[in-house]
């Protein structure tokens, strides 16, 4: 992906080994790296021209309008809205208070940020009671699955630039896609889907998918995990350099703002 030579990457502060992979492909670039002060702000950085963003996005909610940055991210109701022939499972979109009057094991987590952990619970008796947690808060709730393997793809424009497995029967087990055995599967799978439904995305985005597995140790299929903020998003054993051209994208200039892309920016829709 072309960038000016004005153009920067802005780190949130917290470290990441991810961080560290795209500040190298960055610098690689000629991109300047800036770390954004701990105390939040954008700093010295404020109002200067090119700025694109990597972290987390309570710290993001307090640079974005000073770095003028675009934050592209999948809308709460994506995943809920795909025909089950790509999720394989049920899944709504609801609120914290419906979620806890469940009867029945289940997968709650918030659509976006972390506001509470992903997890499934026996009931929703067994879920999070805080007063930071109002009861209209926005929820996934979803059929209780198992995946075999999960792979993040970081998706540019429609084509999936590079991507990672992650996960293997709920365990880190981080490989590349490229040369992966499921390469052409997963690729295949991933086209289908943003063939169909990829308008429903921003341009740029991480969209993690997988092998479901049956209780007798067998699998049922492909299906989409979710979509997330590319950046906020591990990189595992993806290309950092290719992963890199979809996080600029993600969270770059408003300038740079295609109309499209700018209905998947939460903060500028009322802008």
């Amino acid at each position: 992906m072309a960038v000016s030579r004005t153009d920067f990457l802005a780190h949130a502060p917290q470290y990441s080994t991810t961080g560290e992979l795209l500040a190298a492909a960055a610098r690689q670039r000629g991109m300047d790296v800036e770390v954004l002060p701990v105390c939040g702000g954008a700093g010295g950085l404020r109002g200067r021209p090119g700025g694109h963003y990597f972290g987390g996005p309570l710290f993001a909610a307090g640079i974005a309008d000073e770095l003028e940055v675009g934050l592209l991210e999948p809308t709460d109701d994506w995943l809920s809205s795909l025909p089950h022939e790509f999720t394989l499972r049920n899944i709504v979109s609801s609120t914290l208070s419906e979620a806890r009057r469940l009867t029945r094991p289940a997968f709650v987590k918030p659509p976006s940020g972390k506001s509470f952990p992903a997890a499934v619970h026996t009931d929703g008796g067994t879920l999070p009671r805080t007063t930071d947690l109002p009861s209209d808060t926005p929820v996934q709730i979803s059929d209780v699955v198992t995946w075999a393997r999960e792979f993040r793809l970081f998706v540019l424009d429609g084509e999936c630039r590079t991507g990672s497995q992650y996960v293997a029967f709920g365990r880190m087990d981080s490989a590349p896609l490229h040369g992966h055995p499921d390469e052409e599967i997963v690729r295949e799978f991933a086209n289908n889907l943003l063939a169909a439904h990829g308008h429903t995305l921003p341009s740029a985005v991480a969209l993690d998918v997988g092998l479901l597995s049956t209780s007798d140790g067998g699998t049922s299929g492909w299906a989409v995990v979710e979509a997330n903020m590319a950046w906020f998003a591990n990189c595992y054993a993806s290309d950092p350099d290719r992963t890199l051209d979809v996080v600029l994208r993600a969270a770059g200039p408003r300038s740079r703002l295609s109309a499209r892309d700018r209905g998947f920016c939460r903060h500028l829709k009322d802008a």
